[in-house]
């Protein structure tokens, strides 16, 4: 039988006037892997704050089995900025330690492309104080998971990965010995990892068996039964239960719930998008020219990112750009955008862009413009166009759309200043929708939305008729709103790929497995070794392993000594003196180990 490991007892949270939890009782045991899902501001992340014991409940009691061993990703690190990632991550563990643990080995390569940590200016010894808010979590991830735990708590994980790190941590968290509670709106990486769902709503937390696929099954029967007045909300669910239960390209889970009665709910659901209509309806508003890429160089300062390229964005496309981080999948969209602002006099390096002439381009980038803080909500879209035309005879006011998007008739009077991310985020592609543009280009739009706003989202951009360029690390947006996958995978070319997303993880798995034979190849070209120098280096290592323990010794001894005579700087700077002797040492002979370990 499974140990329980914490217990929620009647627990309630209010903030304000507004109660997030409500008698909520819950349980985590050993083996349990549980997805939190709900939308922004319903209690999700007070909940596994509540759970871990990094905020108090107004009203009942939250308890932990003796002795567990605990770890918290949350959305803000605890970080020394001005400490360096190899004390944050691996302490002070020697290279030759740390470089024979193969958890560490695996967490460093999946979360960051590589033992020496490509990207980062010093590599383990870069300083944490300037890195990027994406390269300070994937380090907070990096140090939690290299640790033992009995229970993982994650807020948000996926943030700030890519499509590979995301494929990585559902593997790596798959084969954990440890239990799991996950709040994120990657509904991939639900089903991957996942077997149970909390779906948290308006102050109750509703229990599910199975990923997000048989949540979404279960939800829609629930909802069925309840015969819920919320029908805009059902339907949605309807659609994307429909979706699922046709099976979307790159679905590895068999969904466990086949329940008749939502099975008949879904029985005269049409396909999402009715694809040949709206492609009829583009060619329209936009001729037979959107852009035409004839042998294009890419840019970003001195770096090539893209060479040569010739490519064809047509009317009605609807693509999924993916690939490497670094590759240029928003320089390739700002030399789109620059030649479409400039009317074509603006171009990249090399090559030409055609611009169609009646292309009206909407780009949501990955910034979020500012806007008057005192400005409202409502205003704010209104300030764009009171009406929008989303096409064969749809028509929307700007108070309608905002309902759609999350924003209630209470919201709609918010000032912008007091939004949250996700809602300035929600705004901000609100805005560029209300401009009637017949070109969308999105770069991450999925950041900082709640499952329930994709939803939204990808309802409305099922009707839109134009073309459309997603860059996302959100496999199941990319695959739900796309018809096409592109990639870049690092090499200055773009490619189609008619599989999708798991074809580019299977070449980019290709691509690494060559690397490695390669670096095999130039290690068996080396002279080999004979028995007797082996026995030698293994002989000599365990000497240098003696000398670097009393190293190590010396270190802490003059570490005391210097805090001991804190005030006396004289003493202070000879204390200092000798560390860094003792440093300089401890470096030779761990470059000395390493030499040796290949001959050993």
């Amino acid at each position: 039988m499974a140990v329980n490991l914490v217990n929620v007892e009647n627990v309630s949270k209010v903030y304000g006037t507004r109660a997030l939890l409500d008698g909520v009782s819950l349980g985590v045991s050993e083996g349990d892997r549980i997805g939190v899902v709900g939308r922004n501001g319903d209690g999700k992340t007070t909940l596994i704050r509540m759970l871990a014991k990094l905020e108090e409940s107004d009203t009942g009691r939250v308890t932990h089995s003796g002795g567990l061993r605990l770890g918290v990703l949350t959305q803000h690190d605890s970080l020394d900025p001005e400490a360096t990632v190899r004390h944050e991550v691996i302490r002070d563990m020697a290279d030759h330690e740390w470089a024979g643990n193969s958890k560490i080995r695996d967490v460093l390569t999946g979360l960051f492309g590589g033992l020496d940590l490509p990207g980062f200016p010093q590599g383990l010894d870069t300083v944490i104080g300037p890195l990027s808010g994406g390269e300070r979590r994937r380090i907070a991830l990096a140090k939690l998971l290299i640790e033992d735990q009995d229970l993982v708590v994650l807020d948000e994980p996926t943030n700030h990965l890519d499509v590979e790190g995301i494929a990585w941590l559902a593997q790596h968290l798959r084969e954990r010995r440890s239990a799991l509670v996950c709040v994120t709106h990657d509904r991939w990486f639900l089903d991957q990892v996942c077997t149970q769902m909390w779906d948290v709503q308006k102050g109750d937390v509703y229990e599910y068996e199975g990923g997000y696929t048989d949540y979404v099954f279960a939800r829609a029967e629930r909802e069925r039964i309840a015969a819920t007045e919320e029908t805009k909300r059902q339907n949605l669910v309807r659609k994307e239960l429909a979706w699922l239960r046709r099976g979307a390209p790159a679905r590895t889970s068999k969904p466990r719930f086949r329940v008749e009665a939502a099975n008949e709910l879904i029985a005269d659901v049409p396909p999402p998008r009715d694809t040949s209509e709206l492609m009829k309806f583009a060619s329209t508003r936009l001729g037979r020219t959107v852009f035409d890429l004839e042998d294009v160089t890419v840019q970003a300062g001195p770096k090539v990112l893209l060479k040569h390229v010739t490519w064809h964005l047509g009317p009605g496309d609807r693509i999924g750009l993916v690939g490497v981080n670094g590759a240029g999948k928003t320089s390739l969209l700002r030399a789109l955008a620059d030649a479409a602002r400039s009317d074509g006099e603006t171009q990249p390096v090399a090559g030409k862009v055609v611009v169609g002439k009646t292309v009206k381009l909407a780009y949501l980038s990955q910034e979020v413009a500012e806007l008057k803080p005192t400005l409202r909500v409502l205003e704010a879209v209104q300030q764009v166009r009171e009406r929008v035309d989303l096409g064969k005879g749809r028509e929307m006011t700007a108070g309608q759309l905002c309902e759609t998007f999350g924003f209630n008739k209470e919201k709609q009077w918010t000032p912008v200043g007091d939004l949250s991310g996700g809602e300035r985020r929600r705004l901000q592609l609100l805005r560029l929708l209300m401009d009637e543009p017949n070109v969308l280009f999105l770069d991450e739009p999925t950041n900082d939305l709640d499952i329930e706003t994709l939803t939204q989202l990808e309802d409305v951009l099922d009707g839109w008729p134009g073309s459309m360029i997603v860059i996302s690390h959100d496999r199941f947006f990319v695959e739900r709103t796309t018809d096409k996958v592109y990639a870049l995978l690092g090499d200055a070319t773009l490619r189609m790929l008619p599989r999708g997303i798991d074809e580019y993880l299977e070449r980019r798995h290709r691509m690494e497995e060559v690397a490695a034979a390669a670096v095999t190849v130039v290690e068996k070209a080396a002279p080999a070794v004979s028995a007797a120098d082996q026995r030698a280096a293994k002989k000599e290592l365990q000497k240098i392993e003696r000398q670097l323990d009393k190293v190590s010794e010396k270190e802490a001894k003059l570490h005391t000594q210097i805090a001991d005579n804190a005030t006396d700087f004289a003493k202070v700077a000879e204390l200092d003196a000798q560390l860094r002797d003792l440093g300089g040492e401890r470096e030779e002979l761990e470059m000395r180990w390493l030499e040796l370990a290949e001959d050993a």
